[in-house]
């Protein structure tokens, strides 16, 4: 039980900024933190419903519903996740080699195409939670997990372009097959939690994130020659927010048809 607890204290020290106890980084503590990456995705589902169940009783409207669900997993994980998103969108716009890709995403300064992509992304996430339905939120705050779920297999699957990074450390320390097989077996549990809530929004949740996963690894085999933290929290920014356009415009044009 302590092993269990250490290795959940290191997942959610690093992926997130909840108050942690500290434990030393070793072997020990990190061979199954991984397990516990989706764990943060369910906190920040929670969050998110509970957030849209106060604009429900205070008759909030939509822009500043909007704000809130997109400003929480924000402060929940300290934004760990959209820093690796602008650090990769500097590195892929530069169209240099692999090499110099790579060292763009150690550097700690903020490009033009950086702060550009960022501002896309905030204005059709702004956009799109404002349009969510009432039915479809439930299905949706699972999407949190469903994306730390297939960023934490590829940590463990994908072969890595920075050994000395923290995704690698996470990878080599990690009990690679019980992470990847029992994240596996928490992805289908939250499809099936998906599909039984709402079965399109879950459907169409499905196809978004294995569209995302799909484009990460032609990223990641392409243009870095393996996976990266970056990339990884990349691809969590990437998968949410493909979730959440798909849904909105997948319902809508589902209602035609109904």
């Amino acid at each position: 039980m302590k092993r269990i607890l250490k290795n959940a204290a290191v997942a959610f020290s690093m992926y997130s900024r909840i108050p942690m106890p500290q434990f030393v980084w070793n072997d020990e503590s990190m061979r199954y933190a991984l397990c516990f990456f989706p764990f943060i995705g369910l906190l920040i589902g929670l969050f998110a419903y509970l957030w849209f169940t106060l604009c429900s009783i205070l008759n909030i409207g939509p822009s500043l519903f909007a704000a809130g669900i997109i400003a929480i997993p924000l402060i929940l994980t300290g934004g760990i996740h959209f820093d690796g998103f602008m650090d990769t969108s500097d590195a892929l716009s530069s169209w240099r080699p692999t090499e110099e890709r790579l060292r763009i995403l150690k550097d700690s300064h903020v490009g033009a195409f950086a702060v550009i992509r960022a501002a896309v992304y905030l204005l059709l996430a702004y956009g799109a939670s404002a349009e969510l339905y009432r039915h479809a939120l439930p299905s949706l705050c699972l999407g949190f997990a469903i994306s730390r779920c297939l960023s934490g297999i590829s940590v463990v699957t994908f072969p890595s372009a920075n050994p000395d990074g923290s995704a690698a450390a996470f990878s080599t320390r990690s009990g690679k097959n019980v992470v990847r097989e029992f994240l596996f077996f928490f992805f289908i549990v939250l499809i099936v939690c998906a599909f039984i809530l709402d079965l399109t929004t879950g459907v169409l949740m499905v196809f978004a994130a294995l569209v995302a996963l799909f484009h990460y690894h032609r990223i990641c085999m392409k243009y870095f020659g393996g996976m990266t933290g970056d990339l990884a929290g990349y691809f969590v920014c990437n998968c949410e927010l493909f979730m959440l356009l798909t849904v909105v415009i997948g319902s809508k044009i589902v209602r035609l048809f109904l």
